[in-house]
């Protein structure tokens, strides 16, 4: 009781505000107070996809902006790993690594790195360590960091297209960040499966690097072509600059050609009285490299004028031509087959030019002359599309469609002399 009256005056000297004032202020607060949203509100807002589509995408611009950036004078790998590293110290929280990651795969190309294994190694590592990986069985179940996974599998798919095989720090790497149970590390697991079984597959690989002088481009791809070993590869012009009498420069290609000895055997029976055929231009691909091609052929010999060879035993031990079995036959064996039996004639040679006008395939013709003389008396016609090279154009009189036109050149005459040529195969067919 002494204690009550002794702290009843204290409070009567300080002040404190009556009981209407408090109610008056606690009205006002609360006024106050519905004027503000809390931040729960503020985060349930919808977002529409189109400004969640716009903001990636310009996420994605300002990272292809700091690549060009600090590309402007060259773009190497040096520059690359530049970028990567500016924006690994930019934040410690490494946000917005999926864009720039996206970005990074998309400018390789230009930087030359789109095969190098420690550029994507340094890729994984922009994704932060020990956060996307599941804790529980529940978020294993439901794709724990969808987004994140996408990305990793995403850069591992650009690995497996460019034929890049990761290794142990690429996989470390992984399981850093997504864990063991994760889409990445199960991409991992069939890229390490497959990629060693389809290494050596190829028994005709290209390599990687082609090689950069086209004689030696034109030898490596015809010896592709030719199915024969015995073929050989004669060069009979490389490529060269001439200076005329009056100051002009003249550039003359270079013209690479290829024969096997089955090819001049068929050349030295080949009827005199029918046509030889100079047609090309055919494309050839070697990875991200088309080269074209001419061949030297005829056409199919009529059924009437074949005459059956006999069958050589020896001519091949490894692989018989001809199986002689004296087996019984059922009842329900059938002694005749239908075989479709397509001759699209003999071919006798290939060869490559940088220019594939009737010159220069002049020029492949009289070299071949030296090893098949019977080229001097077989008219050779010229059967050329439209190629890579443009066709020389006469100031007199314009010229027509080169598949209209054909030209027979004999060893005697005159190369301006032009011989009327028989319709296509395809248009006698369709007539």
């Amino acid at each position: 009781m002494r204690c009550s009256r002794s702290l009843l005056p204290l409070l009567l000297r300080s002040g404190r505000p009556a009981s209407g004032q408090t109610n008056q202020n606690h009205r006002q607060h609360q006024a106050l107070r519905h004027l503000h949203s809390s931040p729960a509100s503020a985060k349930s807002q919808p977002v529409s996809a189109h400004e969640h589509r716009t903001s990636k995408d310009t996420s994605l611009t300002t990272h292809e902006d700091l690549f060009e950036k600090m590309a402007k004078e060259s773009k190497t790998k040096a520059t690359f790993n530049k970028v990567i590293e500016v924006f690994i110290k930019q934040d410690i929280r490494r946000r917005g690594h999926v864009e720039f990651i996206y970005a990074a795969l998309k400018k390789m190309p230009e930087f030359g790195v789109e095969r190098d294994l420690s550029v994507y190694n340094k890729l994984l590592d922009v994704f932060p360590k020990e956060v996307f990986i599941p804790r529980n069985f529940i978020q294993r179940m439901y794709n724990h960091y969808p987004k994140q996974q996408e990305c990793g599998v995403q850069l591992l798919e650009q690995m497996e297209t460019y034929g890049v095989l990761p290794n142990v720090e690429s996989k470390v790497l992984l399981l850093q960040i997504f864990g063991e149970k994760s889409h990445p590390i199960r991409k991992y697991q069939r890229i390490m499966y497959w990629f060693p079984k389809f290494k050596h597959i190829n028994p005709f690989p290209v390599p990687m690097v082609l090689p950069e002088d086209p004689v030696d481009l034109a030898r490596f791809s015809l010896t592709r072509i030719a199915d024969d070993l015995d073929a050989k590869v004669t060069v009979y012009q490389l490529p060269c600059t001439d200076t005329t009498e009056t100051g002009e420069e003249i550039t003359r290609p270079h013209l690479v050609g290829i024969q096997s000895p089955s090819q001049m055997e068929l050349l030295a029976k080949h009827d005199v009285n029918r046509p030889v055929f100079v047609e090309g231009p055919f494309p050839l691909w070697l990875r991200k490299t088309c080269v074209h091609y001419y061949v030297l052929r005829a056409d199919p010999t009529p059924l009437h004028l074949k005459v059956e060879e006999p069958y050589d035993p020896e001519r091949c031990l490894q692989y018989p031509l001809q199986l002689d079995l004296d087996l019984d036959r059922d009842l329900g064996d059938e002694e005749s087959f239908d075989v479709d039996d397509l001759d699209d004639g003999p071919v006798f040679a290939m060869c490559m030019t940088s220019q594939g006008n009737q010159a220069t395939l002049n020029q492949w013709i009289s070299g071949l002359q030296q090893n098949n003389p019977i080229l001097g008396q077989v008219p050779t016609l010229f059967r050329l599309d439209a190629g890579p090279q443009k066709p020389q154009e006469s100031s007199q009189s314009p010229q027509p469609h080169p598949e209209t036109q054909t030209e027979a050149f004999q060893p005697g005459e005159g190369a301006d002399e032009t011989v009327e040529e028989e319709p296509r195969r395809s248009h006698r067919m369709k007539q």
